[in-house]
């Protein structure tokens, strides 16, 4: 009896030393304790997440995750990733957040937490301002002789295939240069979000948003998180509250999003 008991009297006394010697639980005290926020994004989606030619990010998500690394004093590590291979890269590189522009889904959902929605948005055809008349419905667009152009593995190939089954679908892998297509007319329509048709629309003459304010899916934007990690998403729903509250995050958006001036 007495061994057994100075054998639970040992192990007593050794687990506070074993749970001291565990690593950090959250990403919120990983990150703090080993001074970097590692994001996730693709590089591909203006105005929310664009790689330079020199190497440097640019956008509204880019700006928002070096704001939120500013507020836990650390630096940012860039992982770069594609749409279709977002949450297998999510996941296995470990990143603390992905950002750039990313669309709420309940497949995401299942693998990952979503923070608070940076805004509403929604699905609308981006075309040729000539033929703005021809694609205002899905029953327009969802024609075998209308050219619909996606990129691969995103949200807006998950539309186009739910909802324009009929239509030619060719998938296109970079997301630069994917709106030349519509200009040079080898595709006819692009169905994405309003906010990227309206900032194609202000930078590429010819491209025009079809119905920027009726949506024909509504959607949200969040940061990735990783699933079940309660204490790191407090924190950054915490942290983009206050952005919001004191007029930061507008002006991040603005630099981006506002109207030219006349």
């Amino acid at each position: 009896m007495l061994p057994r008991l100075l054998l639970c009297t040992l192990l007593g006394l050794s687990a506070p030393a074993l749970s001291f010697a565990q690593e950090p639980s959250s990403h919120l005290d990983q990150v703090i304790e080993r001074g970097h926020l590692t994001v996730c994004t693709t590089g591909d989606y203006k105005p929310y997440s664009y790689l330079r030619d020199d190497g440097h990010y640019e956008g509204i998500d880019i700006s928002l995750a070096e704001s939120l690394a500013e507020s836990l004093g650390v630096r940012v590590k860039w992982v770069n990733t594609t749409w279709k291979g977002l949450m297998a890269d999510f996941q296995s590189q470990q990143c603390d957040i992905a950002v750039g522009g990313i669309s709420v889904s309940l497949e995401r959902q299942k693998k990952a937490f979503f923070s608070q929605p940076l805004g509403i948005d929604g699905k609308i055809p981006l075309v040729r301002c000539q033929d703005l008349k021809r694609y205002q419905t899905l029953e327009q667009i969802n024609q075998p002789e209308v050219r619909l152009i996606e990129p691969p593995g995103g949200t807006n190939e998950i539309f186009a295939r739910a909802h324009l089954p009929k239509a030619s679908l060719t998938l296109f892998a970079d997301n630069v240069t994917i709106f030349d297509q519509l200009l040079t007319h080898r595709a006819d329509v692009m169905i994405t979000d309003a906010s990227e048709a309206r900032f194609q629309q202000r930078h590429k003459p010819g491209l025009c948003a079809v119905n920027p304010e009726r949506y024909l899916q509504y959607s949200e934007k969040a940061f990735l998180l990783p699933r079940d990690d309660v204490a790191w998403k407090s924190y950054v729903d915490q942290w983009l509250h206050l952005s919001k509250a004191t007029g930061a995050y507008d002006r991040v958006v603005n630099q981006w999003l506002a109207a030219p001036s006349s």
